[in-house]
């Protein structure tokens, strides 16, 4: 054992992101082989509205062998993130408290399941939605032929934005399980919140009323559902004078 605490630290934080990386490096390589089958099943909202006789195309030499690939690592790395975050909790949890500890772990549980809904939302609904208006929408005599990488590109951006605004719930838990706004507080700012959801639907989503509406929608319920969590717990006195 080194005589240095910031050494030891800093050895623990590299084996956790050695074994991280390994994890997600094996969990790619059992994905390798149906790399193809992954992408085919991210392109089927667009491929199911594309008019008949059409195709996606591959505008790069490389794109038909790399795309897929480039989709499969980041599905390794979506799949790999419970163990991504239990190491993350391995190395913070012996410098918590029994209380900061008692609410990590279900927020890391939470918001996992969360950004996972995030996405199965953004591919069930928004996305069928989306692909049926932009392939109807095209001018008479365009053909529609979307490049594979661009389609990626843009499903990815979904995914993400998506993700990330269903984690509404949490942030408003946390904005009041640490004292920084109240329950009440949050509900008067209800109009601001609904304004403040279309605007960051603009912002994260690519630029059409459609995925912004779809985004910004949940983002308004999902505030909801953390306002109405939260009557669950309110900062009791006792437990902050006793410090755990």
């Amino acid at each position: 054992m080194s005589d240095s605490p910031l050494l030891d630290h800093l050895l623990e934080l590299r084996n956790r992101l050695l074994r991280s990386i390994l994890v997600i490096l094996l969990v790619f390589a059992s994905l390798a082989y149906f790399a193809n089958d992954i992408y085919h099943f991210v392109a089927q909202p667009l491929l199911s509205n594309m008019p008949l006789g059409t195709q996606m195309i591959a505008t790069d030499v490389a794109a038909p062998f790399f795309t897929p690939f480039k989709l499969t690592l980041v599905v390794a790395l979506a799949l790999a993130v419970p163990y991504l975050l239990w190491q993350v909790w391995g190395f913070i949890a012996p410098g918590l408290y029994g209380r900061e500890k008692r609410l990590v772990i279900p927020l890391l549980a939470t918001s996992t399941l969360l950004f996972y809904a995030g996405i199965a939302f953004a591919y069930f609904v928004v996305l069928p939605v989306a692909m049926a208006f932009f392939t109807g929408a095209a001018p008479e005599g365009v053909t529609v032929a979307t490049d594979i990488s661009r389609y990626l590109d843009f499903v990815l951006a979904i995914f993400v934005a998506f993700g990330i605004a269903f984690e509404t719930p949490v942030a408003i838990m946390l904005l009041i399980w640490t004292g920084t706004c109240s329950r009440e507080s949050l509900a008067k700012k209800r109009p601001y919140i609904i304004v403040g959801a279309f605007a960051i639907g603009m912002l994260l989503t690519p630029p059409d009323v459609i995925s912004q509406t779809l985004l910004a929608i949940p983002m308004w319920m999902l505030f909801e559902l953390g306002l109405q969590v939260s009557r669950w717990y309110t900062p009791g006195k006792k437990e902050a004078d006793a410090g755990v």
